[in-house]
């Protein structure tokens, strides 16, 4: 989304068109030598046979690699993926979140192009996700911007992938996204001092909280939301024993869409407070969820969701069962109880940890999930738990197996 060239085919012209290209992080394009210019073509053209038979000097042979240098060369690769996918995600995510604030600012504005623009993002995501076969919930590190659209990007990009382990369609899809990311749109028609739920409101103000429902359905009609975007933005406060607001439903009177984004919304809200001392890490907001939240939830959905999320979700501050700490920094939703997890190592420099894959070790499993108030000094300094959790996604083939 970050760039000027349309979104179908465009002609190189420029040096600086190229750099704006390779600065997107993409590993390749395409293009079509039928479309070009003859002497482009010809300036990258594979040298003549003629050139190809000049006679070559021939380097002596390199000494054999020893194991223990072939060791420090696979690390070094190794890390160097790791660092790459890791950029590359933060990168996508952090172009998401500007989309999506963007999106925001146009609502009261410009709401046909808030649309459009809302819409292109969730489709971004959907052409991302269809036809991957097992995707990884990767942990960021602690992103800039601001709260609500890291918020919103947060709860749209689970949801989405709740949708794709539910089989929704391609449309379907959209539509999840699309409301996922505008689902608290309303609360910019409220004063700040009540967009964030708090303990201590007086009964007026939780009514005026609530109200952000009704002014999002609102807004989303001045946007020309289709239907099933609109819906999740009415329902996402709804819960299925018909304790939500506003207007109680049960299960059976909300959409799919509006049921999965009502708990990820409540899931992102435990991790990623309005009020940073009362966040939960993600093993303690799974665990609450499923112990409080079997009645509030469509069972199914908390089921799959705490399937996909694993025991221990990204962020996860845990001790494995040979005694060192780790955070979880991804799982795959194929293989939810074995994550992979960045470890304190005490013989490797922290900027060249690498991730271990728990799968690739069976003798090997998470003993417990711990607060990172619990970690030793020297461990919480290593692992550098996140203020703020945040989620992206890649196919599972782009992480890394590592080694101890």
């Amino acid at each position: 989304m970050s760039h000027p060239f349309p979104l179908s085919s465009f002609k190189i012209g420029s040096a600086a068109q190229i750099a704006t290209i390779r600065s997107l992080g993409k590993q390749r394009v395409r293009w079509s030598p039928d479309k070009s210019d003859q002497a482009a073509i010809e300036s990258i053209a594979p040298p003549s046979a003629q050139a190809e038979a000049e006679p070559v000097a021939v380097a002596p042979a390199a000494p054999a690699e020893t194991p223990e240098a072939a060791a420090r060369r696979l690390r070094r690769e190794a890390l160097a993926a790791q660092r790459a996918s890791l950029q590359l995600c933060e990168h996508q995510f952090a172009e998401a979140a500007r989309a999506c604030r963007l999106a925001t600012e146009l609502v009261i504005t410009k709401p046909q192009e808030a649309r459009e623009q809302a819409e292109a993002l969730a489709q971004a995501f959907v052409d991302k996700m269809i036809g991957q076969q097992e995707m990884c919930i990767r942990l960021l590190t602690d992103g800039a911007g601001d709260k609500a659209s890291l918020h919103a990007v947060n709860v749209a990009v689970i949801s989405l992938l709740m949708g794709k382990t539910f089989g929704l369609s391609a449309a379907e899809m959209v539509d999840l996204g699309v409301g996922a990311m505008l689902h608290d749109i309303g609360k910019i028609e409220l004063p700040e001092r009540v967009r964030h739920r708090e303990e201590h409101f007086t009964p007026a103000e939780n009514q005026f909280y609530q109200e952000h429902v009704s002014h999002g359905v609102t807004l989303a009609k001045k946007m020309s939301l289709k239907p099933g975007a609109t819906l999740v933005i009415a329902q996402h406060h709804e819960h299925a024993d018909g304790s939500g607001f506003p207007l109680k439903l049960n299960s059976d009177r909300m959409t799919t869409a509006a049921r999965i984004v009502s708990l990820v919304n409540r899931y992102d809200n435990m991790c990623n407070p309005h009020v940073p001392s009362r966040a939960l890490t993600p093993h303690e907001a799974l665990s609450l969820l499923f112990a409080q939240g079997k009645n509030r939830y469509d069972t199914a959905i908390l089921g799959a969701f705490i399937k996909m999320m694993g025991v221990y979700p990204p962020g996860s501050v845990v001790q494995l069962t040979d005694d060192r700490y780790a955070i979880v920094t991804s799982v795959n939703s194929a293989r939810p109880l074995k994550p992979r997890v960045m470890v304190h190592e005490t013989r490797v420099p922290r900027d060249e940890a690498l991730l271990l894959h728990l799968e690739s070790d069976p003798r090997l499993g998470i003993r417990r999930s711990l607060k990172p108030q619990q970690l030793p000094p020297e461990s919480m300094e290593y692992l550098s738990p996140r203020l703020r959790v945040a989620y992206f996604f890649e196919p599972d083939a782009a992480l890394l197996e590592a080694t101890p």
